[in-house]
């Protein structure tokens, strides 16, 4: 490995550490070398805080080494005024001589005017270190900017024999139907909880009556949707409690009570580019899609997905509701216990 992707590998690590604390800001990881030996490390801890690149230059305990050192850092240095000053401009007033860089910016305040800047004032500036890894560790940020929606996960549970759902009437609504089992339920939960939104249907909020909530892992629970063309759901389902912030995109009113958000949007065109549209609106990076079967197949249908998390549980229905046909790139497979978690990337 060179040297600089070892330094870069150790500024991915410290980034990963931001994972759930920092959206809609990008996880950003840095480490300053001098003379071959790290003097200051630091990663975005929470949003709002200070930058990656200020936390490991507060990190240095003799300051004047950073005249002499090189900073490494995962993204681009901001050249802008946010919640904190530009990171550029304090790498400058340092005198930090030369700066490595994972990956640019896509965020159009920065783009490109970190690194001219930084060159500019005489700083050498090495870029696309990693650039791969820095990309994958930020793909909601890439996704939301290049793309102008979220990242969209679809996310169902089916058994061994491809079913995700058994035959119900409406007298078996209420509860939903158990495929997988408390390993699985428990991965579920911290997913959730490192996502920005959670979206089902008007049919998967009657027949399972889910919280869509994080119950079993530390941390915030997602942004809830719901799709109820008609606003025919009963007002005591779990997701209309008012507990957590909730949408509700229907075709009849736009009003807000307590922490729910009733949200028109136009069912004679298609109704996803809108769902997506406001959901970047709301500064959302990441949503997960946890169907039913119809509202999968219509992400599928319009390419409109970019990875697919489909646990498999060691059961057969024998009969009931197929699954969605498997697609794209498998990318990564995880036992939980007797079930199977595979995750597939669109590859379109």
């Amino acid at each position: 490995m060179k040297v600089e992707e070892k330094y870069m590998a150790r500024s991915l690590e410290l980034a990963a550490s931001g994972s759930g604390q920092v959206a809609p800001n990008p996880m950003v990881g840095s480490v300053i070398v001098c003379h071959e030996k790290i003097i200051g490390e630091g990663y975005h801890r929470k949003y709002g805080g200070p930058h990656a690149e200020v936390n490991a230059i507060k990190a240095v305990q003799v300051p004047e080494m950073l005249k002499e050192s090189t900073l490494y850092v995962t993204l681009e240095p901001c050249a802008h005024h946010g919640q904190t000053p530009p990171c550029s401009d304090l790498i400058i007033e340092k005198k930090i001589p030369r700066v490595v860089i994972g990956t640019s910016d896509p965020f159009s305040e920065v783009a490109g005017k970190g690194i001219e800047k930084l060159q500019k004032a005489g700083v050498e500036v090495e870029t696309d270190v990693l650039q791969r890894e820095c990309r994958e560790l930020n793909k909601r940020f890439f996704t939301f900017h290049e793309k102008k929606r979220p990242f969209v996960i679809l996310k169902w549970a089916q058994t061994l024999d491809g079913f995700i759902d058994i035959p119900r009437d409406p007298e078996a609504f209420g509860q939903p139907t158990w495929i997988t089992g408390d390993l699985a339920l428990e991965l579920v939960h911290k997913i959730r909880a490192g996502e920005g939104a959670i979206l089902v249907g008007t049919r998967t909020a009657q027949k399972d009556n889910p919280s869509l909530t994080v119950r079993r892992w530390t941390g915030d629970n997602p942004l809830r949707a719901v799709i109820d063309r008609n606003l025919r759901l009963p007002p005591n389902l779990n997701l209309l409690d008012n507990s957590t912030p909730t949408l509700v995109f229907n075709a009849k009113k736009n009003s807000f009570s307590n922490n729910t958000a009733f949200v028109k949007i136009d069912f004679n065109r298609n109704i996803l580019p809108q769902i997506l549209t406001e959901l970047y609106r709301k500064n959302i990076l990441s949503v997960i899609v946890e169907g039913g079967f119809h509202l999968l197949e219509s992400f599928f249908s319009a390419g409109l997905w970019d990875e697919a998390h489909v646990f498999i549980g060691d059961r057969f229905f024998f009969n009931g509701q197929k699954a969605p046909a498997l697609r794209g790139k498998l990318t990564a497979s995880q036992t939980l216990g007797s079930d199977r978690l595979k995750i597939f990337r669109n590859d379109a």
